[in-house]
């Protein structure tokens, strides 16, 4: 290896990170990022293991996913993306996107610039063109949209993807209702994603989620993976959580097997 030359990507995969451009329009009514470019993300996971990325676009750039493109035509073949789009993306941008290796669309049912606004018509008009490229949807939702988001998918042949523990926040009882729709999603194949712990009403370390975490990861057997949420935008630029505490609740709670199936192999399937 020439002394210039890159290592190979670590096995690892981080499954849910965003990348911004300072320079690039934002809808207005949400947050101003900082410049977070894909350097930065790509040079610290690979330090902790974590060689692929899943780029997931994030609700200020709306449906413009062109600083998520140009990321991963960056590393050609190394990285997956998530793209937001609306019925009317042709099947020419569907394809641009397919090579540069976007395999799913996301429904951002929280953020008050997501994509909320007539959720089931966009669902049923896209999930033909979804199943035919072999995408997921990857749904950022609350514990009240499970049951329609199960309705959705039931018979679609659409793979669903739940961000951020599905909205499992801390303090959620065991035999909450919620649970009987996550175990009918369960059933449908969909896929869990370990991520977002300061977004489920907890803090660092994060152990009032462990219960639920345990009971959530067993419930979707080896279809979960693992995801930083770098960088953090619910955090100031300057006080980000430790990259390393963010593999902790689940270093400290599962068993190792689906810890290797929750930072690597899983990934490696969905994202094929």
């Amino acid at each position: 290896m020439s002394p210039h030359a890159l290592p190979p990507p670590a096995p690892g995969w981080d499954c849910h990170v965003h990348v911004f451009d300072a320079a690039a329009p934002v809808v207005a009514g949400h947050y101003q990022p900082v410049h977070r470019p894909l350097a930065e993300i790509q040079a610290l996971a690979q330090g902790a293991g974590f060689g692929h990325l899943v780029l997931v676009q994030p609700s200020v750039y709306g449906i413009d996913n062109s600083v998520l493109l140009a990321a991963l035509s960056d590393s050609p073949g190394r990285h997956r993306g998530v793209a937001v789009a609306d019925p009317q993306i042709t099947d020419a941008e569907l394809a641009h996107m397919h090579a540069l290796g976007v395999r799913g669309l996301r429904f951002n049912l929280v953020s008050p610039v997501g994509n909320r606004a007539d959720t089931v018509n966009s669902f049923k008009a896209l999930a033909p063109r979804l199943r035919a490229l072999g995408w997921h949807v990857q749904w950022y939702a609350r514990l009240g949209d499970l049951s329609t988001i199960a309705e959705l998918h039931q018979g679609s042949g659409v793979v669903a993807v739940l961000d951020h523990l599905a909205g499992v926040h801390a303090g959620l009882p065991a035999h909450h209702p919620a649970w009987e729709n996550l175990q009918t999603l369960a059933g449908l194949g969909s896929w869990l994603k370990l991520s977002g712990w300061y977004r489920l009403q907890s803090q660092a370390p994060y152990q009032d989620l462990d219960a639920l975490l345990s009971q959530a990861a067993t419930l979707f057997g080896p279809r979960i993976v693992w995801g930083s949420d770098w960088p953090h935008t619910a955090f100031a630029p300057d006080a980000l959580p430790h990259y390393a505490s963010l593999l902790e609740p689940i270093q400290r709670t599962l068993p190792a097997a689906l810890q290797q199936q929750a930072f690597e192999s899983a990934a490696a399937t969905l994202y094929a």
